[in-house]
């Protein structure tokens, strides 16, 4: 979800009005997916990367997250969306944390829409927390060496259980991947958009998804017939 301090500083506003900007942005999205068929929805938050940022931006980023648990919970609910969190939170501040914990107990049976936020989340960091946990495993006996393969690792990243992404969205412009789920989307599709997240509409994904549809995706093989 890139572009949300570009968006404000175009405007002349504080970066963090375009934050505020795009999660608003966010809960008209998760409403969409619906009726375009997406049962999954994952959005990249905050990085690891992100801690590089200005004190005042990170704490306003922050409490934006905090007030908008808070404030979608009962939406959430109702609507039938599933949240949970992918991402190192141990970093994260204890009150946030247990806001995070909460609204996933909250929201674990609901099976609408499968709402994943990547908070504090890295890629490589992810890859990196899955191996250790591998080798640890194998060290105390719980894993067999040769048990120590693809489906191990998977099992042991943030996302064990979920499907690996179809389709990979950046907006703003930015045409790289910035450390977003490389494992995971080993065979996704990609699309890069001019369009920065404020004013990425249900419109604009509607038309993204539309495009998806026509690709062919034939995972290293040859599609036949």
């Amino acid at each position: 979800m890139d572009g949300n301090g570009r968006w404000a500083t175009n405007r002349g506003w504080p970066r963090l009005v375009g934050h505020r900007k795009g999660a608003e942005r966010v809960k008209e999205i998760v409403r969409a997916c619906p009726d375009l068929g997406i049962e999954w929805l994952t959005v990249y938050a905050f990085s690891t990367e992100n801690w590089k940022r200005s004190t005042e931006e990170v704490l306003g980023l922050m409490g934006i997250f905090a007030r908008y648990i808070e404030r979608e919970a009962d939406a959430m609910s109702a609507e039938g969306v599933r949240l949970r969190f992918i991402g190192a939170r141990e970093r994260l501040d204890p009150k946030l944390q247990k806001l995070m914990a909460g609204i996933e107990a909250r929201t674990a049976e609901n099976r609408r829409v499968n709402f994943t936020v990547a908070i504090n989340y890295g890629g490589r960091d992810e890859l990196l927390r899955a191996a250790r946990r591998m080798c640890e495993d194998v060290a105390s006996g719980v894993l067999a060496p040769a048990e120590a393969n693809e489906a191990a690792l998977t099992a042991r990243l943030d996302t064990a259980g979920m499907p690996d992404p179809d389709l990979v969205i950046r907006t703003s412009g930015e045409t790289r991947t910035s450390n977003f789920l490389p494992w995971q989307a080993a065979y996704a599709e990609y699309e890069f958009t001019p369009v920065l997240w404020p004013d990425f509409t249900p419109e604009v994904l509607a038309g993204i998804v539309g495009g998806f549809g026509a690709r062919e995706r034939r995972f290293g093989g040859v599609l036949t017939g």
